[in-house]
């Protein structure tokens, strides 16, 4: 098919079954709370060597927040439950909890409820205290500026993870203009991220490998710099 001049080859869509969640991070200001998102999805770009996959949904005004202050929406997607919740637990331990006046509260209401700041505050050492909120369990934990809070669950739910789509251009100038024009109009979709660098994979995989130790290895088919020395998929 033709699209606005640009050839389409429909064919399929790699999609995967997986589990999925979504935190929101506040903090005194917008570049605080942006700081603690961007630590907290760091290296989640794929599930094949990060044990997640990671990203920023979207900046939250502080009308959209549960303590009124600035905010950043994060969303976690795994392979199962139980690798997601570690992911979510030691990924808020380390990045959000460490933030300079961060608070950490559940991104969705739904779903089966597994742990965001329950386990963290053991961290208080004693001296950690608890509110309930309208049905909601809060931890309050001190630390050297004040106190972190956190909501003690948040909901895991059934997501789909990959949706990878192949991007063809005469320039390597070209691809990446139509990549990034790509980025920003799936930006303005609500619960979806973009976890590689900048929402673009350059090194595009399949499955299996001459090595038997790799699950998956470069997709040469569609490597331009191999198009005389493998079966190639690419036009003239």
């Amino acid at each position: 098919m033709i699209i606005n001049g640009v050839s389409i080859d429909a064919t399929f869509a790699e999609a995967f079954p997986m589990k999925a969640t979504r935190a929101i991070i506040t903090a005194q200001n917008e570049k605080w709370a942006m700081i603690s998102a961007q630590a907290m999805t760091g290296f989640a770009t794929s599930v094949i060597a990060c044990g997640c996959e990671g990203a920023i949904e979207r900046v939250l005004d502080p009308s959209e927040t549960p303590d009124g202050r600035p905010g950043v929406a994060v969303m976690i997607f795994a392979m199962g439950g139980k690798g997601l919740a570690k992911q979510l637990e030691t990924r808020a331990g380390q990045c959000v909890l460490t933030s300079p006046t961060s608070a950490l509260f559940a991104g969705i209401d739904g779903g089966i409820r597994i742990p965001l700041g329950k386990n963290l505050r053991y961290f208080g050492d004693g001296f950690q205290s608890s509110k309930l909120i309208s049905g909601k369990r809060y931890w309050r934990i001190p630390v050297m500026d004040g106190e972190f809070l956190a909501e003690a669950t948040t909901g895991q739910v059934d997501a789909i993870g990959g949706g990878n789509f192949l991007v063809l251009a005469k320039s390597q100038p070209q691809a990446l203009a139509a990549c990034e024009a790509a980025i920003e109009e799936m930006r303005k979709i609500p619960n979806v991220i973009m976890p590689f660098p900048g929402g673009v994979v350059r090194s595009g995989s399949k499955v299996g490998s001459k090595y038997k130790t790799l699950g998956a290895s470069t997709n040469d088919a569609f490597c331009p710099t191999l198009k005389g020395a493998t079966r190639t998929d690419l036009s003239p």
